[in-house]
């Protein structure tokens, strides 16, 4: 057996032709979405990023704002630029780049952030929506990364009800979320969060139809660990340095490949599906 890979590069790309011509219609009618970037400080990764999500809104049509500030900016020139970000009228949706450099107190100023324009879906309140939402459909912005994994299995046909679901990490960006998207009603999977303090993790894969790997501990998941034909992706990712060059691995081995009967690989997979639902929500944000 070898599995199926899920090509999120190409859903992302059938992702972002929609909102393309979605953001026509809004044009239309008077309206251009428009993303903001807040990014602190000199991170290749976070710059790299930022630079694709604006690459991502000119193939779409959406405007976007780029704000960056040194590393040594003081917390009081992050909240001003957020102040900022929240009133200006061309920008729909933004998003406050982490990591923030040490020092800085990323909860309290997430906060600060109009949950109406938080593109990432990380604000407390849109949080908290999530938490609350029953079998209705949520219209407040959900947490990316979750979301283009459902997008990303929905597009494959892949069924969630009823199905056991492993998610291993339980960060906020991804793990916590992530769960509670698939209990929702509607979604109906069942859920084991498995994490640093979870004992026998290898027994709870076995039993799993779908393993999502979030730990960014590489090749954490073992080809062994994994359902023959059951759906893995791979979510999580380490830089690792070798004979003096630095190369991108993500949280399952390579060779799960030959057990899994869908594989969402990384680099390649859920990546560009992340990206696509940052702009998805900006849009969306527009048309509210």
């Amino acid at each position: 057996m070898t599995a199926v890979l899920l090509d999120g590069k190409a859903v992302a790309e059938a992702i972002k032709a929609e909102l393309a011509l979605e953001v026509i219609e809004l044009k239309k009618r008077g309206i251009t979405p428009g993303l903001g970037t807040l990014l602190v400080g000199d991170d290749p990764g976070s710059h790299a990023y930022v630079a694709g999500k604006h690459r991502d809104c000119a193939e779409v049509g959406v405007h976007s704002v780029r704000v960056d500030l040194p590393a040594n900016a003081k917390e009081a020139d992050l909240r001003a630029a957020i102040r900022d970000l929240n009133e200006a009228k061309d920008v729909t949706g933004y998003i406050l780049q982490l990591p923030l450099p040490f020092g800085f107190a990323t909860n309290e100023l997430l906060e600060l952030i109009d949950p109406d324009k938080d593109a990432d879906g990380l604000h407390p309140i849109n949080l908290g929506r999530l938490v609350l939402a029953g079998s209705e459909e949520l219209t407040s912005p959900l947490p990316c990364t979750p979301a283009g994994i459902l997008e990303l299995l929905n597009r494959y046909e892949i069924n969630f009800r009823g199905a056991e679901v492993a998610i291993i990490g339980r960060g906020v960006t991804v793990g916590r979320p992530l769960g509670l998207l698939l209990n929702k009603r509607g979604v109906d999977a069942t859920v084991t969060s498995l994490h640093s303090g979870s004992e026998n993790i290898a027994s709870s894969v076995r039993r799993a139809d779908i393993v999502i790997a979030a730990l960014g501990v590489a090749h954490f998941v073992k080809p062994e660990w994994i359902k023959p034909g059951a759906v893995v992706l791979d979510v999580g990712i380490t830089r690792v340095d070798k004979d003096g060059e630095t190369s991108l691995v993500g949280d399952v081995d390579p060779a799960v490949v030959e057990v899994a009967g869908y594989l969402s690989p990384n680099p390649g997979g859920v990546g560009p599906m992340t990206r696509a639902m940052l702009v998805h929500n900006v849009v969306k944000a527009a048309n509210r």
